[in-house]
């Protein structure tokens, strides 16, 4: 691996995602067999076009959003249509580009046993897991939704939860299209099995595919038509010979669960083993026609859900902000203006991983670049590898937790828990966390100089012979900008409409003046330094953007959608002003939004589905029960609860865990009276550790990317050591939980 790492090649999206292909949509292998070849490679290219097409419907979700909230702040004249429109459309995008996510390899499996199988044995692992999960439910997923969808065109059926009534055929037509796509794609996925598995074993699975389309022909019709093909009387006596007819259905829900976890660990991609897992014990315990019913229920409100549309907005404004180059420069400025303080690179990575956490929310892209940014200069310094690679890990993993998070936006639903109060709650949880890092950081400095020494001289700004100065007005000024921004998001100082913007922008055109005045004229020789300049311009313009966007929020001038499409056009607007902004770029971030964006929405509702049909059982109230029964008390249930999350973060993303695992334990804490928004920063703190919990913390994986010279068990090392002051964060919030709910309750009130 060469040492020069372009930073254009890196894919700082695939945080959520086990394994992206490498070859053009359209190639396949010149092993393939030949008449599977043409096969797969039509369906590449149709998913392919499909997922470039829908990618652009985002455009006309933020701008209309953008326009609704001018219209109803400056111009007191509201829309009906936007509402409906883009949560539509976010909903359509999702459903529509799923096939193509799944030909670009998008999607979350949990890898750390499949990745160090062989490839023979991954490919028969995933083509038998096909047959098996796969095709079944997506045979079924279309049937139903292109019967549910039939049935809103037949009655022009309208949308009840809204002024304008929307229809909603045309979107919900997205389900059986987007179905119908993944159904070809698992073709085309099955054949690249069948040609890595080899010819021997290619030629048993072909010989047994007439009987599997047979077989699964037979159970679909009998399913859906069971006057042609009555088995449901023989599915009945074959269930009673086997011994599950006395099953309760309490027992299926906990046999659901290990299965679940066995086939999750197994390694196939998450989302289609729930559906088909759902599918199947749902049947089984309550029956076919509830099951189907809850199916399309669940789908068609993730599709409707216009909280959720905030996910791939959010992911859009953290791409571009990336794009725009902005992290590089508020770096090198923080780096020379602590230029003479030990450990200032650490101190230097730790804020601007702070300030981009908020911008971006994406792990991948902040560590990646930290790494790019800082990692050959640390080396360079003398800096320790250790310490140096757990700053830049533990500092890139604030993006999950510091609002606005894309984690914390899905969060929300699960927990019935407004998304404002839990943005609210994790901002001094946050910073709390920053801060530990940093104490440790420099505390380890004070302790051994050698761990971060002072950078050399040549790497030295040339400053005024007052720095110290220096340092002192531009942070003064700094802190009265952001009092006057402040004062123009609560409402301004009483003269006229937007007062407090306009002082703000005057403020920032005074101290420019002042600037350009001291380095021409230099009064006693004082000026400002030029690192001055670039840290403004790195620092204020994605901190106003962030503010703006999450004051919007928790001041309730905005939905967590209308800010995070404020947001989106924002950085838009930045990176147009930054000169980074190109039609290549700007069309890249819109088909990343959307391959991370269809990875979560298309897991939430089939995790949605997956405990629909759990909880349908009743197994969340019987092990609530049995929970209770125990007699422990609260705090011992929540260091249970909390034991489970942490080493489930191991193995596991937060995704799953979020998705799957926090909603079985929602009646028992509902029982137990604990406070949900407590609940759900801890959670959130928690599972901070998936990302510097070896062996699959996958932070490790982008750092040893672009720092190939550092030894991954040094990068583990040093991850380990911020997973431990993380944890000393984690029981702080546990012990004093007015850490988490002292700002929404100062906000909101109690």
């Amino acid at each position: 691996m060469s040492n020069e790492i372009n930073a254009d090649e890196l894919e700082i999206t695939d945080e959520l995602i086990a394994e992206r292909r490498a070859e053009e949509p359209g190639q396949t292998p010149e092993t393939m067999t030949p008449w599977q070849k043409p096969i797969v490679a039509f369906i590449d290219v149709l998913n392919l076009w499909v997922g470039r097409v829908t990618c652009l419907l985002l455009v006309p979700i933020i701008f209309s959003m953008v326009y609704e909230i001018v219209a109803r702040k400056l111009f007191l004249a509201p829309t009906l249509w936007v509402y409906d429109t883009t949560r539509m459309l976010a909903g359509a995008t999702f459903m529509l580009g799923a096939g193509y996510a799944l030909m670009r390899g998008v999607h979350i499996r949990a890898d750390f046993l499949y990745r160090n199988w062989t490839l023979k044995t991954r490919a028969t692992v995933d083509a038998v897991l096909y047959l098996a999960f796969y095709f079944p439910a997506m045979l079924f997923f279309f049937w139903i939704a292109f019967d549910y969808t039939w049935d809103a065109w037949a009655i022009w059926e309208r949308a009840g939860d809204s002024t304008m009534m929307a229809p909603l055929a045309p979107a919900r037509s997205a389900m059986p299209i987007g179905a119908l796509l993944l159904l070809l794609q698992g073709v085309a996925e099955l054949f690249r099995a069948f040609n890595d598995m080899g010819k021997q074993r290619e030629a048993k699975f072909l010989k047994f595919m007439p009987i599997y389309v047979i077989g699964l022909a037979a159970i679909f019709i009998a399913t859906f038509y069971p006057d042609i093909l009555p088995l449901g009387d023989w599915w009945s006596s074959l269930v009673g010979v086997a011994g599950l007819g006395g099953v309760s259905s309490e027992a299926i829900g906990v046999i659901m669960i290990g299965v679940m976890l066995f086939s999750i660990f197994i390694g196939f991609p998450i989302s289609f083993t729930l559906i088909f897992l759902a599918f199947l014990f749902g049947a089984w315990g309550f029956g076919g026609k509830l099951v189907f019913f809850l199916q399309t229920l669940q789908f068609n409100s993730v599709m409707l859900d216009d909280q959720l549309v905030a996910v791939p907005l959010f992911v859009f404004m953290g791409i571009i902000m990336e794009q725009a180059g902005l992290m590089e420069r508020l770096f090198s400025s923080v780096q020379l203006m602590l230029s003479r303080t030990r450990g200032s690179l650490y101190i230097a990575v730790l804020f601007v991983s702070t300030i981009f956490a908020a911008a971006t929310g994406i792990v991948g892209a902040s560590v990646t670049i930290l790494g790019i940014m800082a990692a050959k200069t640390m080396t360079k310094s003398g800096y320790d590898v250790r310490l140096s690679a757990g700053t830049i890990t533990a500092g890139g993993t604030l993006g999950i937790l510091i609002p606005p998070s894309i984690m914390l936006v899905v969060l929300g639903p699960v927990l019935e828990v407004p998304v404002t109060d839990l943005f609210a709650a994790a901002i001094v949880p946050g910073i709390m966390l920053a801060s530990l890092y940093m104490i440790f950081a420099i505390g380890r400095c004070m302790i051994n100089p050698e761990l971060g020494p002072i950078l050399a001289p040549e790497d030295q700004p040339v400053t005024s012979p007052y720095y110290f100065l220096e340092v002192v007005l531009v942070m003064s000024g700094l802190v009265f900008f952001f009092y006057l921004a402040g004062k123009g998001l609560t409402g301004g100082f009483g003269a006229f409409y937007g007062d407090g913007i306009v002082a703000a922008v005057a403020w920032v055109g005074i101290m420019y003046m002042i600037y350009g005045w001291t380095r021409n004229a230099k009064p006693a020789g004082f000026f400002f330094s030029d690192l001055w300049y670039e840290f403004f311009m790195g620092l204020v313009p994605p901190t106003t953007l962030v503010a703006f966007a999450l004051g919007s929020i928790l001041l309730g001038w905005a939905t967590p959608a209308e800010a995070a499409a404020a947001g989106a056009f924002g950085a838009i607007l930045l990176s147009l002003a930054y000169r980074k902004l190109t039609i290549p770029k700007f069309y890249d971030a819109l088909i990343k939004t959307l391959e991370i964006s269809v990875l979560i929405m298309f897991l939430v509702a089939a995790s949605n589905f997956f405990g629909a049909a759990f909880s349908r059982l009743g197994t969340p109230l019987m092990l609530t029960e049995l929970l209770l029964s125990w007699d422990m008390s609260t705090t011992m249930v929540l260091i249970v609860v909390m034991a489970l999350i942490f080493l489930l973060g191991w193995p596991l993303e937060w995704v799953p865990i979020v998705l799957i695992i926090v909603p079985i334990l929602i009646p028992l804490l509902v029982e137990l009276q604990v406070n949900l928004l407590w609940f759900g920063i801890m959670v959130a703190v928690n599972l901070q550790t998936a990302w510097l919990s070896p062996p699959v913390a996958l932070s490790a994986y982008f750092l040893k990317g672009v720092v190939p010279e550092w030894d991954l068990k040094d990068i583990y090392i040093g991850m380990m050591q911020f997973m431990v002051i993380q944890m000393i964060g984690l029981v702080l919030i546990f012990i004093f939980p007015q850490i988490v709910l002292w700002l929404p309750e100062y906000i909101y009130g109690k």
